[in-house]
């Protein structure tokens, strides 16, 4: 939503192709939809009806002509895709457009959010991921990467060509984290949720879902939950495990302890953050997560799984003792969650010290600013490339 707004105040025409809406997560829609820049322009919206989020082969196929057909329409100097088979679908589109036009070649762009291949998934279907990746990478110019991580783990699964990738951090409005208005603060934030000055308040924010590792919390801190009684969790969030969460929460006689706020709007993240002492972010996958640096922006520490872009934000003592904005351990190690937030408990000064200086840091690394201008030179080596054959 930032690059295409960013890009639409530059003076460009945006459009954005996107699949049916649904699920928990919350949607962006009116917000794309409402935007106008400052002279009035408006983003083009188009829905393709069988761009769906499953594998599903027939609606895929049809997914690609829909996506060709815009293309066609619209006839785009630059293809920019994202997420894993919408990317993928994408690519093959405007690589076929590409080479099926004389006078059309648009630059083709892809950027990686976070692999689709990964340990948990069963070995057909990371089979099936990598070498749809490698098909589509030959089909496009330019690969931006959100994290460092990302580059090594495609190239390390003979995805792509070095030369292809380019590393772009994900921008973020800074704004409302960095400076919050009078009710959003943290000693009002802390009200409005329930917390005493003495709480230690060990914050996730996150879906209730698979892979986010709410359950590691639960493993990890119960105990410390239960011989302290001023320590809360404070869960921010909706999702498909919310029911099994909540009661496993209830038998662990932790009901109290939790406080809970279901989906909220984006624009109030950085309010929930800043009643936090810590972020605790135990994903067992991600890209690099947008709630570590939005954390760290709010003057929060992090502890947070050594998963994917994770430790290019949450830097840990061991790899940078001056510059460390957090802790960093194992992905699923219980034992290490529960040093890491023994040991933000026991040292507020230093937790203190991490917090501000994740602040500097991911205020200068995560502009929208700075990602827009960013792109912008993306898409100019891409248009070059187009226009090479």
């Amino acid at each position: 939503m930032l690059s295409c707004e960013g890009q639409s105040e530059l003076g460009h025409e945006v459009h954005l192709a996107y699949g049916p809406i649904f699920g928990p997560e919350g949607s962006y829609f009116d917000r794309a939809n409402d935007f106008r820049t400052r002279d009035g322009r408006r983003i083009g919206m188009h829905e393709v009806p069988h761009m769906v989020r499953e594998i599903a082969p027939v609606k895929d196929w049809k997914a690609m002509g829909e996506i060709r057909a815009l293309i066609e329409e619209i006839r785009p100097d630059i293809v920019h895709t994202h997420s894993s088979k919408a990317g993928i679908i994408g690519r093959v589109a405007g690589w076929k457009e590409l080479l099926a036009s004389s006078d059309h070649r648009p630059g083709v762009v892809h950027t990686i959010h976070g692999p689709p291949f990964h340990k948990y998934l069963p070995k057909w279907k990371n089979t099936i991921y990598v070498a749809s990746e490698k098909y589509a990478a030959d089909r496009c110019h330019v690969i931006v990467s959100v994290a460092d991580a990302m580059t090594r783990q495609f190239r390390d699964a003979g995805i792509g060509r070095d030369e292809q990738f380019v590393t772009v951090r994900s921008g973020m409005e800074t704004e409302h984290f960095l400076n919050p208005i009078e009710s959003e603060t943290r000693e009002a934030m802390r009200a409005e949720l329930g917390f005493g000055d003495d709480d230690f308040v060990i914050g996730t924010v996150a879906r209730l879902a698979e892979h986010k590792g709410h359950d590691d919390i639960l493993d990890a801190l119960g105990d410390e939950l239960r011989a302290h009684p001023s320590w809360k969790l404070l869960w921010v969030g909706d999702g498909w495990w919310s029911d099994r969460l909540l009661g496993r929460v209830e038998e662990m006689g932790l009901k109290d302890q939790l406080v809970t706020t279901g989906l909220v709007p984006q624009l109030r993240v950085g309010a929930m953050m800043r009643a936090m002492d810590v972020l605790l972010h135990p994903s067992y996958r991600e890209g690099l997560p947008r709630t570590v640096p939005q954390a760290l922006l709010c003057g929060v520490p992090v502890c947070a799984s050594d998963t994917d872009g994770t430790p290019e934000a949450c830097i840990d003592p061991s790899v940078n003792a001056t510059h460390s904005t957090g802790r960093i351990f194992p992905v699923g190690d219980t034992d290490a969650i529960r040093e890491g937030v023994v040991w933000m408990f026991n040292n507020p000064r230093e937790r203190a010290r991490m917090g501000q200086r994740g602040q500097k840091m991911c205020a200068q690394m995560f502009s929208v600013d700075a990602m827009v201008q960013g792109l912008g030179q993306v898409y100019a080596d891409a248009i070059a490339l187009a226009s090479r054959g």
